[in-house]
């Protein structure tokens, strides 16, 4: 009997030790962080700044005028390049950053409004646009991002149809005096790897062209 206390109270003391062991290891898991604040910050995807586009005729403008519902509006950008608000008349906008024309906005209402907190955000860009024309599913015109290349020019216009001549692919790019610039791009040679750098970059009103 006394042999069966003592390995009773051996096992018992192995089963406590046991639970406080889970028990610390289980306090330590709900207590440490997620991930370590480098790693979260490494794995948020970079922020997209409105600082650097330019807005042009055609883009759509949300103008927030913090409690001014009567002068806050979605409005179109004219052709001339010009919006028209309340208070204020006409302000030209084609040409100017969203910061740059929040701060020509809340210049001119400080005459009407205390302390304006103008807000511009563009909601639709229909000024900067590129051509995909030829033999592709869908041949037209599709609004540019910063980095929108060849290849992605020809994905969003859905790709090749049957017998296009994918080594002969160009682009045609307009010039500031008003001439065109002819750059080739061999489909075959990108994908492999070859002559990457005709994957160029592609800027407003480029035409990318596949016969």
């Amino acid at each position: 009997m006394a042999k069966t206390r003592v390995l009773h109270s051996f096992i018992a003391a192995i089963l406590i030790s046991s639970s406080a062991l889970v028990l610390r290891a289980q306090t330590k898991l709900a207590n440490a962080p997620s991930s370590p604040p480098e790693a979260v910050k490494a794995a948020a995807p970079p922020s997209t700044s409105s600082e650097e586009f330019v807005i042009g005729p055609g883009d759509v403008l949300a103008i927030n005028v913090w409690k001014e519902t009567d002068i806050s509006k979605v409005i179109p950008v004219r052709s001339d390049g010009r919006i028209s608000l309340p208070l204020i008349g006409e302000i030209q906008s084609s040409g100017l950053t969203p910061k740059q024309l929040e701060a020509e906005i809340t210049k001119r209402l400080k005459d009407y409004v205390a302390d304006p907190s103008v807000t511009v955000v563009v909601q639709e860009i229909r000024s900067q646009k590129i051509n995909v024309l030829g033999m592709v599913a869908r041949p037209g015109s599709y609004a540019i991002t910063s980095s929108l290349t060849v290849l992605d020019a020809i994905a969003l216009a859905g790709g090749f149809r049957d017998f296009a001549k994918q080594k002969s692919i160009y682009v045609l790019r307009q010039n500031a005096e008003g001439s065109q610039t002819r750059l080739p791009f061999n489909y075959k040679e990108v994908v492999k790897g070859v002559n990457v750098a005709q994957n160029l970059k592609l800027q407003p009103r480029d035409t990318v062209v596949v016969p």
